[in-house]
């Protein structure tokens, strides 16, 4: 799959980057001093951070160079580094371990946040946000045009990276068995799109990554264009003729306990 695409990732930097700071907003661990960002993307999520702690060792962890580079660019007195969150061992147990719309592509969630809660500083906290919008129609459609017998062959066996998350209670387990003491919650976002196509740019950068990757350019538009008329047909315009993008995300807080 071709790596990420920094520019069309930002086009919705303020709607991505709002769960952020209301995850960061519940985050109360004021000595930090190591933190790290996993899944950085082009360091909007990482920013915050650096206003947060200014005086902090803040480190931001991606597989996309692109990304990462973007993220050098934003904030050079930042460390960045091209690490799989599953095998990311840092020499320095962290304080904060923040993860902002990144663990939904990671699979093996049984194994990574036990794996992740290690990695943490006695007292530390892990705080991760994740999107759970795979049985919303946006994403229920991609799959729907993509059986449709013009694609089927095509985008055969397409694998897009993200699974189903688990259930609020084996998440609460997870970090509990940790030793954490443990805060869940869950918002849907409603985002007003001015138009269906806008949720199509949107969802290109991520959601549709996997299901374009296969098609060349020409095909690519064929696919967007189905895609788009499934999407007239659920997102209707509202009063003033937008279009209302429902976007559930989970939150999860953790803190390790001092014994841990």
């Amino acid at each position: 799959m071709k790596d990420w695409n920094p520019d069309l990732y930002r086009q919705f930097e303020a709607e991505r980057t709002r769960p952020a700071a209301e995850l960061l907003a519940r985050v109360l661990h004021p000595n930090a001093k190591f933190i790290t960002d996993l899944g950085c993307g082009p360091g909007n999520s990482t920013e915050l951070l650096q206003h947060a702690y200014p005086e902090a060792l803040l480190t931001g962890l991606d597989t996309s160079q692109a990304m990462l580079e973007k993220a050098r660019e934003r904030l050079p007195s930042c460390r960045f580094e091209k690490v799989d969150i599953r095998e990311w061992k840092p020499t320095q147990p962290q304080d904060i371990i923040y993860g902002n719309a990144s663990l939904q592509w990671v699979t093996g969630h049984e194994e990574l946040i036990p794996h992740l809660m290690q990695q943490l500083a006695p007292e530390g906290v892990f705080a991760v946000q994740m999107p759970d919008n795979l049985s919303q129609p946006s994403h229920q459609l991609m799959q729907k045009v993509a059986d449709q017998p013009e694609w089927k062959d095509v985008i055969a066996g397409v694998d897009n990276s993200r699974k189903q998350l688990l259930t609020t209670e084996q998440y609460y387990d997870l970090l509990a068995s940790q030793g954490a003491m443990v805060d869940i919650w869950r918002t849907t976002y409603y985002h007003v799109m001015p138009s269906a196509k806008a949720i199509v740019d949107w969802l290109s950068s991520t959601g549709l990554r996997p299901f374009l990757a296969p098609l060349d350019e020409t095909q690519q538009e064929a696919f967007l264009a189905s895609y788009l008329q499934e999407l007239e047909q659920v997102y209707l315009p509202r009063a003033d003729r937008s279009v209302l993008l429902a976007f559930p995300r989970l939150f999860l807080i953790a803190r390790k306990s001092a014994r841990h």
